[in-house]
């Protein structure tokens, strides 16, 4: 018994970092009590409710870790500028799609397309970035067929220029992209309505979001792009950022909402704020941006 519910509690810590409809209902469902050391406490006619739960545990953990069996889904990071690239794929068409690839990481993410057979459609980027340069154009060199995508108010170069609403398929999925402005003129949002997923870029952080003080950044336009097409979504929608310097990797709508030190204030203590943060200048920027203007290609 003491192995049981070590194991239950231990699903209960998973399940308090990773927003998930399926296991909070399961943990709903369990009808278990809780003492005031915080253990569980099982009995007998439990123990069904128990095993369900932990199958469902089990299954929202492998969905987290991208082994869901109707999706593929992988979350890479390049620890240069602690850039977060995503995969996205249909394991019955494998068709796919790289959010922001990074040029130190292109071999990886490559050989990861290849090794699992995968049709690399488009490598869309959530913005013109400033600290990396994207990969998109060495990936288009290795993998010819694949399209760049971006926003066309980034005044970018890039075979997609996209627009509010434009939806990016792949098999039998797409996302939706939603123009979020504030960080630069050009940041978009990718919801992928179907999973609860969000790719937001440098919009919103965890804990946090982009700055404003330079590339076209304006603090109040920033505040409204975040509440009005982000934290609108869902509260259980997983939110998935272009960085992030702490070591975490997806937060959800519902504790940005309630623990986002910024964007909780009112929109003029969030100017304030951003207005005095006195960021020291992007270490790439000088590089990274004329090359991202031409779709990672050095002029």
């Amino acid at each position: 018994m003491t192995a049981t519910v070590s194991t239950l509690n231990r699903c209960l810590a998973i399940g308090r970092t990773v927003s998930s409809t399926r296991l909070s209902w399961c943990v709903r469902k369990f009808h278990a009590l809780s003492q005031g050391n915080g253990k569980i406490v099982l009995c007998s006619q439990k123990r069904s409710m128990y095993r369900q739960f932990v199958d469902q545990a089990a299954k929202t953990m492998a969905s987290f870790a991208g082994k869901d069996k109707d999706l593929i889904f992988r979350q890479l990071l390049e620890y240069k500028s602690f850039t977060y690239t995503y995969l996205l794929a249909d394991p019955d068409t494998k068709e796919a799609i790289l959010i922001d690839p990074v040029l130190e990481t292109v071999d990886r993410d490559v050989k990861i397309v290849k090794d699992m057979g995968l049709k690399l459609l488009y490598g869309v980027n959530t913005h013109v970035h400033a600290d990396h340069i994207t990969g998109t154009g060495l990936i288009k060199e290795k993998i010819p067929e694949c399209r760049s995508a971006i926003s066309a108010a980034g005044k970018a170069k890039a075979d997609v220029q996209l627009h509010e609403g434009d939806k990016v398929k792949f098999g039998r999925y797409e996302i939706e992209a939603r123009s979020t402005p504030g960080h630069t003129n050009g940041c978009m949002t990718f919801v992928f309505h179907e999973k609860g997923m969000v790719f937001t870029g440098d919009a919103i952080l965890i804990k946090g979001c982009g700055r404003t003080d330079f590339q076209e950044g304006n603090s109040a336009t920033l505040y409204d792009s975040v509440h009005k097409k982000i934290l609108s979504l869902p509260d259980h929608f997983c939110l998935y950022p272009a960085h992030d310097y702490t070591g975490q990797m997806v937060t959800t709508v519902a504790e940005e909402k309630q623990l986002n030190p910024r964007l909780t204030k009112s929109r003029e203590e969030f100017i304030k704020i951003m207005s005095n943060l006195n960021l020291p200048y992007p270490k790439q920027i000088d590089k990274a941006l004329p090359a991202n203007l031409l779709c990672g290609i050095q002029p």
